[in-house]
């Protein structure tokens, strides 16, 4: 290998590791700050799981923390199940229909955020709905649904349609072909648009603040207040949050190499 080659690789090497470095270091740095015995970060102090213990014996964290993924799995769930209707109805529409329908659909993605809130919030007023769990579960369902659509449409244009075509003319109806045959074909593109809308509904603010009834906290509405707040609390709250933010990105670390892992093997046993 001469030296343009090892040059031109070191730099690519440096430039993936800067790239890693800007994304992952404030989450590595509160990752270490959680294992340190303080509430401001930059200044030292000894090793200690304190941060963890008041995360999980604050009650009002933990009941933020219950909302939040209650939240998360139900929408998730009810706009997995809606898009994936909405995928198969797409898919199945003819060209003109389908070209129409793909592009509403990418208006909620395309659209900014601030402006899908306000249009729920003025819906909601204009149809006598006050703020609760159902307004609440409806913004995030329309800004997770479009999301659920766009990770099955990939699937249903890979898979054989004549395995639906041979269910049909071998006597079973449409109901038990779309169950036996379709459905066992894009499961993993709904298995991705429903982990995709769990991101989403986890991470959503602003949808968030214009929908939840009053009292009820997320994540990000609880970090958001407890910033702003300004009492002696404070600092204590959200230096639990450190703990709760390195459990989080643990988690989602274990599984994305479990899953890297599990492709892995399923190739090796396909060779």
């Amino acid at each position: 290998m001469n030296r343009k080659a090892i040059l031109i690789k070191c730099l690519k090497a440096f430039f993936i590791g800067l790239v890693l470095l800007f994304l992952y270091a404030p989450i590595l740095l509160l990752a270490v700050y959680s294992f340190i015995d303080t509430d401001v970060i930059g200044t030292s102090g000894a090793f200690t799981f304190d941060h963890y213990r008041d995360l999980f014996t604050d009650s009002q964290v933990m009941t933020m923390i219950g909302n939040t993924l209650g939240l998360a799995f139900a929408s998730a769930a009810l706009s997995t199940v809606l898009g994936t209707m909405g995928a198969l109805g797409m898919y199945y529409c003819k060209k003109r229909v389908k070209t129409a329908m793909g592009a509403v659909n990418r208006i909620p993605i395309i659209n900014a955020e601030i402006v899908t809130a306000l249009a729920l919030a003025i819906t909601f007023v204009a149809f006598g709905l006050p703020k609760s769990y159902f307004t609440l579960l409806m913004g995030h369902m329309v800004i997770c649904t479009p999301f659920v659509v766009l990770s099955v449409m990939p699937k249903l244009k890979q898979m054989d349609n004549s395995l639906y075509e041979a269910a049909l003319d071998l006597g079973a109806s449409p109901a038990k072909a779309l169950f036996k045959v379709v459905l066992p074909q894009i499961i993993p593109g709904v298995i991705s648009g429903f982990m995709l809308a769990i991101t989403l509904s986890l991470d959503d603010y602003i949808v968030t603040v214009y929908t939840r009834p009053s009292g009820f906290d997320t994540i990000s509405t609880y970090v958001f207040n407890a910033t702003i707040r300004g009492n002696a609390h404070t600092a204590e709250t959200l230096s639990s949050f450190w703990a709760l933010t390195t459990i989080i990105f643990l988690v989602i670390l274990i599984i994305v190499i479990a899953a890297n892992l599990t492709g892995r093997k399923k190739k090796e046993v396909l060779k």
